[in-house]
């Protein structure tokens, strides 16, 4: 075994590296030819590290003929507006004498660069266009003041927001729509003077989303951890309008100076602004970590009010339950659903504050009978701790059974609570963690296998429930493609093939039954019964539907009868429907139910319609 690993890792080594695709400007750095750009230093600069692929680099620059005129600057003593320039090596726009010299400099360098027309706004489909009236095709100087270069993030991909970090913050969580956020802020000009002073008693206050901030601020702050600061580099297309300060006309580009001091958690956890959990004290750990996102057991304290004028107090565990927290499982249906929900995004020690919509509290869950129906509600909810279940790692076959069959149970109670999802949900965990379960002889391959194929059965009742016909049968075939005469799940196939219309399917299912286990015989013709009634009333409806089609003579229009069909569908008839097996040896049973399967696509009721009545061989004139 040794031996193959060595002659791996030695076809491993012999592997060629994958080279780096050649960018754009490594073509352009191919043109440069000996004599094009030469260099000379005026003003050596400090440092041994120079700029790199990557880096933002601010410099002076001032272009002048070979004897000596100015043709522009960004100094104001030659006429510019005193504000340097910005690129991002390898990112921005760049003539190609700066892309190939600027990497070249030391920070406070000031290096003259001597470049062929070739070299600066003559290079042949150059980049970036020349200014008006510059003489590109002239052979010119540019003197070229290294102010700084530092690694930058690119916030939006035009380069117009940039954030230099100057400290690194606490955690990796950052802030986002609608989280509130406090912030030291000021802001000057590209050339240095100051726009906005740094306030001197409490940091700037504002909520994410709404126009308290330019854009361009407000995107980069979204990347920074608490207690990070930062510069961040705004164009003026970014330098929108707020409530922080005005926009000043003429600035081409704001640099901030941040330092986000604390934010709290607000949480659309919906995403349509009915459910929100908004934090009110910080938890142990990092998010989203250290959350109970898995099914956990929970100790909580709450306090639940109804969202009234005098936001009335329904239950509060301190008082209501003698000072004990509440301690429930999560993934089990115990709590209303948006508590759920809001408590698996908290860290333990963590104190949140949730507004819940009545269908996500005690509309669809028992109902406290100081809460009235249609409630929305808030609850203060603390979050003491959770334990997650441990996994199977070092567990015995026997042990591992007995804690299938506690979890089968927990699913079972959720399906008859018709909480399919849930159930659904439970059985899938079941199913991923047996992929890490290996019996050890032929007794438990079989007990294993049993109970495999009856979860993957639950599953697809949970489907059916859920009109997810499709996936209900794909689920079904799992079972089948092992063991293709499995009698339960040929009966749960063929309810989800009647479910979807396909009845010929349906009916071949059921008939296998009964060939195959005698024992099934009540359950297989009760199934056909139905199909049968499912058939005849979809024979009815289409008649209804197309009365009168053939009636008519050549040239005239038949109507459809439309409003018998919304009158039929008014007063659609109760039919059975298959209860969750429960995964022992039980007889399949039926029970009632007030939802009929959708009929089926209006091509299969034509010829199910036409061969009724006799005009399955019309030929084609």
């Amino acid at each position: 075994m040794a031996v193959v690993a060595d002659e791996d890792h030695e076809q491993q080594v012999k592997q060629p590296e994958k080279k780096k695709p050649e960018s754009e400007d490594d073509k352009r750095r191919k043109k440069i030819v000996p004599g094009s750009l030469m260099k000379a230093i005026v003003r050596p600069g400090g440092g041994e590290s120079k700029p790199a692929e990557g880096n933002q680099v601010i410099y002076h620059c001032t272009v002048r003929t070979l004897d000596g005129v100015t043709v522009e600057s960004t100094r104001s003593d030659f006429g510019g507006k005193g504000t340097p320039i910005r690129h991002v090596i390898g990112k921005s726009k760049i003539i190609l004498g700066l892309l190939e010299g600027i990497p070249t400099m030391l920070k406070g360098e000031v290096a003259m660069f001597k470049m062929k027309p070739e070299m600066h706004y003559g290079e042949k489909d150059c980049p970036v266009a020349a200014p008006d009236n510059f003489p590109k095709d002239t052979e010119l100087h540019f003197e070229i003041e290294l102010i700084e270069f530092s690694k930058v993030k690119v916030i939006t991909d035009d380069l117009g927001v940039l954030k230099k970090v100057i400290e690194e913050g606490q955690s990796w969580e950052t802030p986002r729509e609608p989280y509130e956020v406090k912030a030291w802020i000021s802001a000057k000009s590209g050339d240095g003077k100051v726009i906005l002073s740094r306030t001197k008693d409490e940091p700037y206050f504002f909520t994410f989303g709404k126009p308290e901030v330019p854009k361009g601020l407000e995107l980069a702050i979204a990347t920074m951890p608490r207690g990070e600061k930062a510069v961040i580099y705004v164009k003026s297309h970014y330098y929108t309008e707020s409530t922080l300060m005005p926009v000043v006309e003429g600035v081409d580009e704001v640099h901030f100076e941040v330092e986000l001091v604390h934010f709290i958690q607000v949480r659309d956890v919906l995403g349509d602004g009915r459910l929100i959990k908004r934090r009110i004290r910080d938890g142990r750990g990092e998010f989203p970590m250290d959350c109970p996102l898995q099914d956990s057991l929970l100790r909580a304290h709450y306090k639940g009010l109804l969202l009234n004028e005098e936001k009335t107090v329904f239950y509060d565990t301190r008082i209501n339950n003698n000072g004990q927290p509440l301690e429930f499982s999560s993934g089990e249906g115990l709590v209303p659903q948006g508590f759920e929900m809001s408590v698996r995004l908290m860290l333990p020690g963590e104190v949140s504050l949730v507004t819940c919509p009545p269908d996500y509290a005690y509309d669809k869950f028992e109902r406290p009978a100081n809460v009235p129906e249609g409630a929305y509600v808030q609850w203060e909810i603390e979050l003491l701790d959770f334990n997650t279940p441990k996994d199977w790692t070092g567990f015995s076959f026997r042990e591992i059974m007995d804690d299938v069959e506690k979890m089968k149970g927990t699913g079972n109670r959720l399906f008859k609570e018709e909480k399919f999802e849930l159930a659904k949900a439970k059985y899938e965990k079941v199913l991923r963690e047996f992929n890490h379960v290996h019996p050890q002889d032929d007794d438990e391959g079989k007990e294993f296998a049993n109970t495999r194929n009856l979860l993957h059965l639950n599953v697809a009742a949970c489907l059916l429930k859920l009109g997810e016909h499709k996936k209900s049968i794909e689920t079904c075939n799992k079972v089948l493609d092992a063991n293709p005469v499995h009698v339960k799940a040929l009966y749960r196939r063929g309810m989800a093939y009647m479910a979807s219309g396909d009845y010929e399917e349906a009916r071949a299912d059921f008939n296998k039954m009964m060939s195959i286990d005698k024992s099934s015989e009540a359950s297989a013709k009760a199934a056909l019964l139905k199909l049968k009634k499912e058939e005849q009333e979809v024979e009815r409806r289409v008649r209804k539907q197309f009365k009168g089609l053939f009636d008519k003579r050549p040239g005239e229009i038949a109507e459809v009868g439309s409003n018998d069909v919304q009158d039929d569908e008014a007063t659609n008839e109760n039919v059975e429907k298959d209860d969750l097996d429960n995964l022992d040896d039980q007889e399949e049973r039926t029970r009632q139910t007030t939802a009929p399967p959708p009929p089926p696509g209006i091509l299969s009721q034509l010829r199910k319609l036409f061969a009724s009545v006799g005009l399955n061989r019309c030929n084609i004139l």
